[in-house]
């Protein structure tokens, strides 16, 4: 039976997630490709254990995350059941709604009745009454936003969820957003956008400032950008990585020379700073305290203690700052 770490909190930084009284740990452990029948089962409950023991007590999933859709759930329902059945408190657990899950005009986007039944399986997969955050996983451009929010709002009223949020949202939606659950009383607690040194749209498209205007916390994801910003691409593209696969979120033509002399280049930033590449990604992504937590995908135990050590040294000096923005943008 497994017990859990007695000072999994002492090193992990908690912080406050917006206006909220809710806190997320720096670094929260996202369940998109690594929790489906493909991976072993002993595999994915070792990530979950050793992510909790290291202070990670935010899981996060959407109803379509697997591979196949569905399937994630299904997994954290049964390491729910058998390893943190009497830790379900200290747990933060959070899904999403609104790419496809099932066929017909009802199975995705943003009504109100896709969101409330996606939601209802979902808490059936994990096996759960509630969900600590339920969000609306993209805009829908044909459902009017006061549906889509007034769907999140009654997940609050009918105890299925205690906050909710939205991802993938513009920072004029986001506005509108908020404006909406304002009114209806439930606030909006966070956003959930894309986010890393390679990709700064939530900078200069002002959703960072959105974020800071209505005081709602973020949670990034793709921080490390499909791995990219790891060590696996330094000498160009392995054999076995996703780039060299027929993965739709990152492909061969990516990697181009220019590219990995640039990953290279941050590498030795990083080095420079006692931190592998990957760690400094999500170092760069934490810095300041704008952006409450980072996700992190881990196909080992051993890659979430890799993840979890960058939050040793989150502070950066501007000759830093300045010399990652000259590789990057250069």
């Amino acid at each position: 039976m497994y017990t859990a770490h007695p000072d999994r909190y002492a090193d992990m930084p908690y912080r406050r997630t917006g206006r909220s009284g809710l806190k997320l740990p720096a670094l929260s452990l996202g369940l998109w490709h690594n929790f489906g029948p493909d991976r072993p089962v002993d595999t994915q409950r070792a990530i979950l254990r050793r992510a909790f023991d290291l202070g990670v007590t935010h899981f996060d999933l959407a109803n379509n995350y697997g591979p196949p859709p569905g399937a994630a759930e299904s997994a954290l329902g049964e390491a729910l059941r058998a390893d943190f059945a009497g830790y379900r408190d200290e747990l933060v657990i959070s899904t999403k709604a609104g790419y496809l899950m099932w066929p017909g005009p009802y199975g995705e986007w943003g009504s109100r009745k896709y969101l409330l039944s996606s939601l209802d399986q979902s808490l059936t997969r994990m096996g759960l009454d509630h969900v600590d955050i339920f969000y609306s996983h993209r805009p829908d451009p044909e459902t009017p936003l006061e549906e889509t929010m007034g769907a999140l709002h009654s997940a609050v009223q009918q105890g299925k969820a205690l906050y909710v949020g939205v991802s993938n949202y513009s920072a004029e939606q986001t506005r509108e957003a908020a404006r909406i659950l304002g009114e209806l009383g439930t606030p909006l607690l966070i956003h959930q956008p894309r986010y890393s040194m390679l990709d700064r749209r939530p900078e200069d498209e002002g959703l960072l400032d959105a974020l800071d205007e209505l005081q709602v916390g973020s949670i990034v994801f793709s921080p490390l950008e499909q791995g990219l910003l790891s060590s696996r691409y330094l000498d160009g593209i392995p054999e076995d990585s996703r780039a060299a696969s027929d993965s739709p979120f990152l492909n061969s033509d990516a990697v181009t020379e220019d590219l990995v002399g640039r990953l290279r280049a941050l590498n030795e930033i990083a080095a420079a700073r006692g931190q592998s590449l990957a760690q400094l990604a999500l170092a760069w992504v934490l810095r300041g305290g704008r952006v409450t937590s980072a996700l992190v995908g881990a196909s080992s135990a051993r890659q979430i203690e890799d993840s979890v050590a960058a939050t040793r040294n989150l502070d950066f000096d501007a000759d830093e700052l300045a010399r990652i923005d000259a590789v990057v943008k250069r």
